[in-house]
């Protein structure tokens, strides 16, 4: 009986039934395995292959720029075949790509091996998204703060394993890691087999009781569409929160203020932390695209927040110091919550339904270009002193203006919703 009566209330609270969470699921393993690898990937290029900083960091740079065309990639698949094949098959490439890295120390190779990982990798975030947004339809906004909620949590739990594994720092030990995470993305494979195929607006059949919608002949294309393209042009610099928590915020620490270097990995801690506590609730703010566009303005204070919270932690004690990068942490870490609420509903709804996976896999540049370029705005902000932080703040003001500006004719009145009525192609 309380099985019976708990099932309804679990469905209600994660969209998707049971393929919604199986693929939280896959989510969690492929995000425990990349916790494993992210902090052991560049040790064991200088330990195990004898690269040179300057070499990693060549391979991370170029690996980088090519995988940028995965996600455009992924999102033409997956307008032309089921979206679950198409990500089974970015999941095996992947773990190939890794496990290739085992069987030689030649740098070309390894360069050319970790150019082939990031297409599929960039691919992978794309294919999970548009498969969340026809599988949860109008209630993706909420899939999407449960799935992010669920990705923190298994980047925690594969930290945590990096952390025991390079205690020991052997060659056996990083070489683990990389085998671990490339399991990984084998059972993430093997678990989206399972799911079924969700409704796309472009495979579309009649019944006896309702003819097919029509489908235009030549789908929309987004590198056509001016406002799309600028859309995605302002979430580049949007995503430039997560460049300024990861990167910005550990060196300016060290380099700009008396707080000690302690307090960095804490603060990456907190930040997991708020994911995981507010960004299910948080979610509620931002299910229709109306509402989505009015959270750029508390986006925009959130952000000018930080940033002015970060310039004034170099002018004073340690103590001070704490309090205001802390209060920065916070700030960022909430504006990265609203940004992806927001981002993941105007991005749904700005693509049309004849070309949904073509449109989401540009909209993906976005985050893969801010990996490439992020670090180096951070950098040169760092490099620049205190007085940078606020002219990026202001940045980023503008930046939410325009956007809520782009994106005010073409909205939709209401949510949108997958048409029902599909060609099955699970099983």
């Amino acid at each position: 009986m309380t099985r019976t009566k708990d099932r309804p209330a679990l469905a209600q609270r994660i969209p998707g039934g049971r393929d919604g969470r199986r693929m939280l699921l896959v989510s969690l393993i492929d995000k425990i395995g990349t916790g494993l690898w992210a902090t052991a990937l560049p040790l064991y290029f200088t330990q195990v292959t004898a690269m040179t900083v300057a070499h990693v960091g060549l391979l991370v740079g170029v690996s980088g720029g090519i995988g940028i065309a995965g996600a455009p990639l992924a999102g033409r698949l997956a307008d032309r075949f089921p979206v679950t094949r198409v990500l089974i098959s970015a999941q095996l490439l992947r773990a190939a790509a890794l496990l290739a890295l085992l069987t030689t120390h030649d740098h070309a190779l390894l360069l050319v091996y970790s150019a082939i990982g990031a297409l599929p990798d960039r691919a992978s975030g794309v294919l999970t998204k548009l498969y969340a947004a026809r599988l949860a339809g109008p209630r993706r906004a909420r899939y999407q703060a449960v799935n992010r909620t669920v990705a923190n949590i298994g980047w925690a739990l594969g930290g945590l394993g990096a952390a025991a594994a390079l205690a020991v720092a052997t060659t056996t030990a990083y070489q683990t890691l990389l085998i671990g995470n490339a399991l990984s993305y084998v059972v993430a494979a093997a678990l989206t087999l399972r799911c079924a195929e969700p409704p796309s607006p472009v495979r579309i059949a009649a019944t006896s009781t309702a003819p097919a919608p029509t489908v235009p002949a030549k789908p929309s294309n987004p590198w056509r569409d001016r406002t799309f393209l600028l859309y995605t042009a302002t979430e580049a610099a949007l995503f430039l929160d997560d460049a300024i928590l990861q990167v910005g915020m550990p060196l300016w620490i060290v380099h700009a203020t008396d707080a000690p270097v302690g307090l960095a990995p804490l603060l990456l801690v907190l930040n997991s932390v708020l994911v995981v506590l507010f960004q299910v609730p948080l979610a509620r703010f931002g299910t229709t695209p109306a509402a989505a566009r009015t959270l750029l303005t508390p986006l925009a204070c959130l952000f000018t927040t930080g940033c002015l919270a970060l310039a004034a932690s170099a002018a004073g004690d340690r103590w001070t110091a704490v309090a205001t990068l802390t209060t920065a942490a916070v700030a960022l870490t909430f504006a990265e919550m609203i940004h992806a609420t927001a981002s993941w509903e105007l991005s749904v709804a700005l693509a049309p339904a004849d070309a949904q996976g073509a449109y989401l896999g540009v909209h993906g540049l976005a985050a893969s270009a801010q990996r490439s370029a992020g670090p180096l705005l951070v950098t040169a902000a760092i490099t620049a002193g205190p007085l940078a932080w606020p002219v990026l703040g202001a940045a980023f003001t503008l930046t939410c203006l325009a956007q809520h500006r782009l994106v005010r004719r073409r909205l939709p009145d209401t949510p949108l919703s997958v048409p029902p009525i599909t060609v099955s192609e699970h099983r």
